[in-house]
Parts: C-alpha cells; structure tokens; sequence
C-alpha cells in the first residue's frame, strides 16, 4: 500500500514539467495536491483583483487536471503553518514536499511550516522548481553573487539546462471517507476571486491554465520569437511572448519554455533570428537574475540597494501621483500606458520602463510609490521581477548605469512611430496629428478640443533638478 504524500503548490500551478511533484510522485503513486490561500499574502494592500482572478482561473484548471489523472487538488485558507500541517496529520500524510521559492516572505513561511511538521514527524521534501539555475550555482570566479546582469547573463548562458519533465499520471486518489476527513481538518471548495473580496470584470490577457500557458507559447515559438528582438518594444505589436503570468503562478514550466526557445533556436537558418531567439533568451534570464537578487538580498524588497538613494529627497507631489496614476499627465506615451495598465491589469514592458522613468526622473516621486500602485493592478505582478524593473529604473538598483533617464518624446517617436498605441488608450486624441502625438507638443487648442490636459511638469526643467538632487546625495 502506497504512502500518502502531500504535495504543497504554491507558484507552480501544474502538473507537469515540476520538479517537486515529480519527486513525490517518485515516491508514492498515492499524490494528493494542496493549496492554501494564504491571508498573509490576500490581505495586503498590493493585490491586484486581475492576478486574484488569474491565480484563481489556475487552481480551477488544476483541480481538473488531478481529476484527469486520478486525485485531487484540496484548497485551504488560513495561516499555512498551521493549515498544512493540520492536513497532513489528519490523513496521516507520510510527508509533504514543496517547491521553494525566493521571497522573503516565503522563506519565512517555508521554515514556519517546516518545523510544525518536523514536530509531527512528518518527512518534508523540498526541490527547487521555478529557476533554471536555483540561488547559488550561478556565481562569480570569487565565489561571489553577482550584483551586475551582464556578466551573470555570460555565466548563466553558457550553463546546462535542465530538459523538461514529462507530465504525470496514474495517480491514487483520496478514498470518500478520506474526503471527508481533509474537510473536517479544513479542506474548502475553491471560492471564486468575488468571494475572496476581488472583483475583476475585464478579460484576462492570457486565459488561466496549463493548456492555455503552453499553447500561447506554441504561438511564441512558431512565429513571434523569430522577430523578437526587432519587434518587442513596439507596444502596438503583439511581439512578447505574454507568458509573463503563467510565468509567476507557474502555469508552465521554466524548464518547457527554456526548451522551445532553444529548438526554436536550433532551427534557425540565419544570424538574425538567432539573434531574436537570443534576445529572448536574455529576458528569461533577467528575471531569473532578480530572483537570485532577491533571495540573497532581500532587503531589496523593503527599499534601494544603493546607499545614495536611502535618503534621497523624493518631493512626493500626492497630486502628480494622482495624475500619474490616472493617465492624467499630459504626456501622450506615459497616459497611454497607464490606462492599458489600468483596464486590463498589464502592460507592455518597453512601456513600464517610460512610466517608471518619469515617476522617478520627471515627477521625482519615490519609486515605491509606483511599485506598490503595480502590484495592486498587474495581473502578472511578481515581486522580484516588479522591484527589480522599478529598482533599475530609478537608478537606486543593481545597474552599473546609475542616471538612465528616459525622455518621453523621444520614446514615443522610437515606439510608437504612427501613434497607434496612444490613438489605442487614449481615442480622446485618436483625430490629433501623429506628429504631435509622438512628441506631445499638442497644441493649447486641440488639447481644449479634446479635453486633454497640459503636461503638468517641463521635462528638461525637471530632468536638470534631479541631476542635481543626485548629484548632491553623491557628495
């Protein structure tokens, strides 16, 4: 008779290509799923009701998915350390493994759970799941974390991958009277995100889901990836991978989208889409680079790591930031991108670093302020990935270039040439000339026509302040 294994899912909402659930599996044919809804994290005031929505779609999805393969995926809500063990010691569960994860938070909770369940005598397993390369192996010739992405991207680049896992099945269930039993220690129905207090009534970008996950990366892989590099900052072009969700809750595996890029990859015929695939390939190891960031600084999450910033004189106009946040800023390209982000919980990533630049550089608002208002709209919002892009945005980061600062005309004409993307997000100005678009010099008269407003800071005027504001930190 088999051992009942417990397996915790958390940030890997799938069955197959997951390193930690194939373990269990390895072990015992008798795999039951848990997921806890876990009011340490829904709670917080940075929880976007789309990623609820998401995340929620997902856990569906996968409680289908153990169905098809002969189990079940059981849903509790509460403090996880005292959740899941409660669970596993009423199933007289043999062990619970889990996939680790690189917050700080979840460290947290990882060792919490941990020694509840040691004090039971429960086994604990974990792996590492959502990294190509986990925390640690990807080092410097010193033994060092690299703190700089070029060079990590050098080693990380030339390191072995590991192939995708296949996807399990013959799985063995809970018996009825066991189902009761996971109920009375808490098991509950999978609530929607409406019960959970989010309401999300747009559509998602990306549909919830393995199949979905895995079929938008078909879609990647047979044509965009081939021009990536040529068409990703054009935020008119459906030219990303728009994986970036499925990434976070981990719908698919790293490991599968590693392996479709470097097919991809090995079938090119020429320099220039290689070239493409290597982009992309880049991208994937951005966020695996702030991850590694975040797990052996995790002080990132709370402020700057650069000393110069830790008392920076942010000015925190409230009412710019209203503005900013609105769509109201009266700079075509900056609007444009926070009303996409505002109907439909994303936005494109060309963009995210224009409005990031001109929270920071133009409105000199601190750039928590803007990293906070993300997380409480992305419905891809990861907490490495969103405090690394806003950290090297706002020069207090890991960036051997401190002062990038991005100039909102020139990007929009660089971009978005037509001004497809502003007539998009912004129909009020759909009838105004395309050169005045791209380089916002709307004339007083159209923007009264129009009901546009002024741009409520000069850019060179502002742009010279925080040179100097910088420069005065810097001693």
């Amino acid at each position: 008779m088999s051992d009942l294994i417990l397996f915790w899912h958390r940030r890997d909402l799938r069955i197959a290509d997951n390193v930690g659930l194939a373990a269990a599996r390895q072990r015992s044919s008798k795999v039951i799923g848990v997921f806890c809804l876990d009011p340490n994290i829904l709670d917080k005031d940075d929880v976007a009701p789309a990623r609820v929505t998401y995340m929620i779609g997902c856990l569906e999805k996968l409680q289908q998915k153990y169905q098809e393969v002969g189990s079940q995926l059981l849903i509790l809500k509460g403090e996880p350390s005292q959740a899941i063990p409660q669970l596993a010691e009423a199933l007289k569960a043999k062990a619970v493994f889990w996939n680790w994860d690189v917050e700080p938070y979840a460290k947290q909770r990882d060792r919490a759970c941990k020694d509840v369940l040691k004090e039971k005598g429960i086994v604990v397993a974990n792996s590492w799941d959502q990294l190509l390369h986990p925390p640690g192996k990807i080092l410097t010739k010193s033994d060092e974390i690299y703190q700089v992405f070029t060079p990590f991207w050098r080693n990380w680049s030339e390191q072995k991958k590991q192939s995708a896992l296949g996807t399990l099945d013959n799985f063995e269930g809970l018996t009825k009277e066991k189902i009761t039993i996971a109920k009375d220690a808490g098991a509950i129905a999978l609530p929607t995100a409406k019960d959970l207090g989010y309401q999300w009534d747009n559509f998602l970008l990306l549909e919830p889901g393995e199949a979905a996950a895995r079929d938008r990366l078909e879609e990647f892989g047979d044509r965009t990836i081939y021009e990536y590099k040529e068409q990703r900052d054009f935020p008119s072009v459906d030219g990303t991978s728009r994986l970036s969700a499925a990434l976070k809750f981990g719908a698919i595996g790293i490991r599968t989208v590693w392996q479709a890029a470097a097919e991809a990859y090995h079938n090119s015929r020429s320099d220039e889409t290689r070239a493409n695939i290597r982009a992309w390939q880049q991208e994937l190891a951005w966020r695996e680079f702030y991850q590694h960031c975040m797990y052996f600084f995790p002080e990132l999450a709370e402020g700057p790591y650069r000393d110069e910033f830790k008392d920076f004189p942010w000015e925190n106009n409230q009412e710019y930031f209203q503005a900013w946040c609105e769509g109201k800023t009266g700079y075509p390209i900056v609007d444009a991108a926070m009303r996409q982000l505002n109907e439909i919980g994303w936005m494109h990533n060309r963009c995210r670093m224009i409005v990031a630049s001109f929270l920071t550089k133009d409105l000199i608002i601190d750039w928590r302020w803007g990293e906070k208002y993300f997380m409480q709209k992305l419905y891809d919002g990861d907490l490495s990935a969103n405090n690394g892009g806003w950290q090297w945005s706002a020069s207090s980061g890991m960036d051997p270039k401190p002062l990038r600062i991005f100039n909102p005309a020139s990007q929009a004409q660089k971009c978005d040439p037509e001004g497809e993307y502003i007539r998009h997000w912004l129909p009020e100005l759909s009838s105004i000339d395309t050169e005045y678009l791209v380089t916002g010099k709307i004339p007083q008269d159209e923007r009264d026509r129009c009901g546009y407003p002024q741009p409520i800071v000069d850019h060179k005027v502002q742009q010279r302040k925080f040179k100097e504001l910088y420069k005065q930190q810097k001693g």
